[in-house]
């Protein structure tokens, strides 16, 4: 490459965020560091940026909730590292729009190949990320979810309360509208890095949203029930 890539590490470890910069550095490339999900979207709004690695369990955000925030703006290469070694937390990374996914401690030298080989498949013109737009608040009969403010907004305007946990779960499904999402992939959606929540926490977490946002939470018409599955969400946004 003429240029040096510029890539973004997303770890809230700070010595696991120095070694893989230092490698990263050492085979030639350009490292900028987010140690929260909040930092990674500032760094992909302000700047470019050719490659993001993300790891799933950042304090602030869930990985796989920023990885659809930024699949919905960009098709930038998206390499996951997570201590996560379940076959479910992989395969919904990669069903969410990861490029690659390596679990922790990975080969520095097996790290630095797979970027490398992500880049050369890449076209750097259409992996930049572009400025935030309207899809940073989604829109859906009559609500208005803010990805930015982590906010809900009624039909009204007034700001309804969400928990962390409530709201992650609620923007994983209103960004994948009309799509079935097993409870494995709501979880990953919720689960905190210090956590282990079970999958019953979503049928609780979804029973809450529903008394928030349903005109009649017993016979609920946005989040449906796939008996067997899991939960879709059948609001339309709007445009």
């Amino acid at each position: 490459m003429s240029e040096r890539a510029n890539l973004v590490i997303a770890e809230d470890d700070e010595f696991v965020r120095d070694l893989l910069a230092a490698t990263l550095e050492d085979a030639g490339f350009h490292v900028t560091h987010a140690g929260t999900g909040r930092e990674l979207l500032t760094i992909l709004d302000n700047g470019s940026c050719d490659l993001v690695l993300l790891d799933l369990g950042l304090p602030d955000e869930d990985g796989l909730v920023l990885m659809r925030q930024i699949r919905a703006r960009s098709s930038i290469p998206i390499v996951v590292l997570t201590a996560r070694r379940e076959r479910d937390a992989r395969l919904s990374a990669l069903e969410l729009g990861a490029d690659d996914y390596l679990t922790k401690p990975c080969d520095p030298r097996e790290l630095s190949l797979r970027v490398k080989n992500l880049l050369r498949r890449s076209s750097s013109a259409s992996g930049r990320v572009q400025r935030p737009s309207a899809a940073r608040n989604l829109e859906f009969e009559g609500w208005r979810l803010d990805l930015d403010a982590r906010a809900l907004y009624d039909q009204t305007g007034c700001e309804v309360h969400l928990p962390r946990s409530e709201f992650n779960l609620l923007a994983a499904m209103v960004i994948a509208p009309n799509r079935v999402l097993s409870r494995a992939q709501l979880l990953d959606a919720i689960a905190q890095h210090d956590s282990s929540p079970s999958e019953r926490m979503v049928d609780v977490l979804v029973a809450r949203l529903r008394r928030k946002i349903e005109a009649d939470p017993k016979q609920p018409r946005l989040i449906q029930t796939v008996v067997g599955v899991g939960y879709k969400f059948s609001a339309k946004q709007a445009v």
